[in-house]
């Protein structure tokens, strides 16, 4: 099978890695990549959020299998284009991918599908948002509606701050989503979905969004993400693809958009259950890292089944045992404007993607965006794939740097519990 990645992140990389040693994948690709996916996969520019450049490379090469990474290009229609031109592709179609890209959207899908989620509403006017606001709080839930790359939410106690980020948004003419707060920990589902409505669950992950230790600071895209979860019930991912995935991809598939690819949901644990925050049509950086990690099972025939609408027939999903703990290295500066154009060293080594690298002239690594490489540890529990990855941390030089040094500690700890 020839595979080609679309994208250019630790995701893409995590993606090309996992394809790179699958003995049904003969040929690979990724476009734009990084300088990590470039020593295993032949590199091709493109404009990822231009389906007809797409179409070409992806025509031009022969691809047999099309896996596009970062919602822009589905929600711009890259993986319409693709199918239109006969090539199989794993990635929802525009309309279904307004599921993470429109938030009003997907509540209106949840509220139809009867699928838990926070109470929500969409604010367009100025003038109507300090009502709208006082119907919320104490802990305010604002969201821009559009994409935002996981850095358009802010969930704040001060009312001056979450009007103040509302405001931001709104005066950009972007309408904003106000939701109530849900306690308790958050964990990210991934569920591969076919056309024919065939759902099969990923491991089950935690993220953590912001920037600081002990969830300080603003929301990011993603400081790190472990998994599995060892304070999660027992058949947790079966009973949020009973009461959750399933009603809402037949809730799509009933409006005529069925969705076929990654559906990624983001729950919080709630003393009711798990209750929806977000859905997402893509997998997740950085809980992709981690959960491709302990696959064991080929991603190629996985990801192309779905593709092909052959999901029902494949083999149950093999897992390797124990844990997997990702670290973000952030440059300085991040969420905010990142420096760039620093050199990185130690970024050779294993477990260790990159996402925001280039290679200069000379061949020197430099930094290239905010979140610069994501660096995965495996072990037989939290606690040692946490020393595994945070030793590969500390083997990584990048000028002005910062990462999080609390990455699943508090779950290696046994701190995690359930609200109720």
């Amino acid at each position: 099978m020839r595979v080609l990645v679309i994208g250019s992140g630790a995701r893409e990389h995590a993606l090309v890695l996992a394809l790179s040693k699958d003995p049904e994948v003969v040929a690979l690709a990724c476009a734009p990549g990084n300088a990590g996916t470039a020593a295993l996969a032949e590199t091709h520019g493109v404009d990822a959020v231009d389906p007809a450049a797409v179409v070409e490379l992806a025509v031009r090469w022969k691809a047999d299998l099309v896996v596009i990474g970062p919602e822009g290009p589905l929600v711009a229609g890259a993986a319409d284009a693709v199918r239109a031109a006969g090539v199989a592709c794993f990635g929802p179609g525009s309309e279904a991918a307004r599921i993470e890209g429109s938030k009003a959207f997907a509540k209106d899908v949840m509220t139809a599908a009867g699928v838990p989620t926070a109470h929500s509403e969409v604010v367009d006017n100025p003038a109507r948002l300090d009502a709208a606001l006082a119907r919320f709080g104490p802990t305010w839930v604002v969201k821009d509606d559009g994409l935002a790359a996981g850095k358009g939410v802010v969930v704040t106690k001060d009312l001056r701050a979450a009007r103040a980020h509302a405001m931001t948004l709104l005066d950009g003419g972007h309408p904003v989503l106000l939701e109530s707060f849900l306690d308790g920990p958050e964990v990210s589902l991934f569920c591969v979905v076919d056309p024919a409505g065939a759902v099969v669950p990923l491991l089950p992950a935690q993220d953590f969004k912001r920037v600081g230790d002990g969830d300080a600071g603003p929301n990011t895209g993603g400081m790190g993400a472990y998994t599995p979860l060892p304070w999660a019930p027992d058949g947790l991912a079966d009973d949020v693809v009973e009461r959750i995935v399933r009603p809402v991809v037949n809730e799509m598939a009933r409006r005529g958009t069925p969705f076929s690819g990654l559906l990624y949901a983001g729950l919080a644990m709630t003393s009711k259950g798990p209750e929806v925050i977000e859905f997402n049509c893509r997998f997740g950086d950085p809980e992709t890292q981690a959960v491709l990690a302990m696959l064991r099972s080929p991603l190629s025939t996985l990801l192309h089944a779905a593709a092909t609408g052959t999901l029902a027939a494949h083999p149950p999903l093999e897992w390797e045992p124990g844990s997997a703990v990702t670290v973000v290295i952030a440059a300085d500066g991040y969420p905010g404007r990142p420096r760039t154009g620093d050199v990185i060293t130690g970024a050779e080594g294993e477990g260790v993607l990159h996402a925001g690298t280039r290679r200069r002239d000379d061949g020197a690594l430099v930094s290239a965006g905010g979140r610069v490489l994501a660096v995965v540890g495996t072990g037989p529990d939290l606690r040692t794939a946490r020393a595994d990855a945070y030793h590969r941390v500390d083997a990584v030089h990048l000028p002005g740097s910062h990462h999080r040094t609390d990455i699943a500690l508090r779950a290696a700890d046994g701190e995690i519990t359930l609200p109720g």
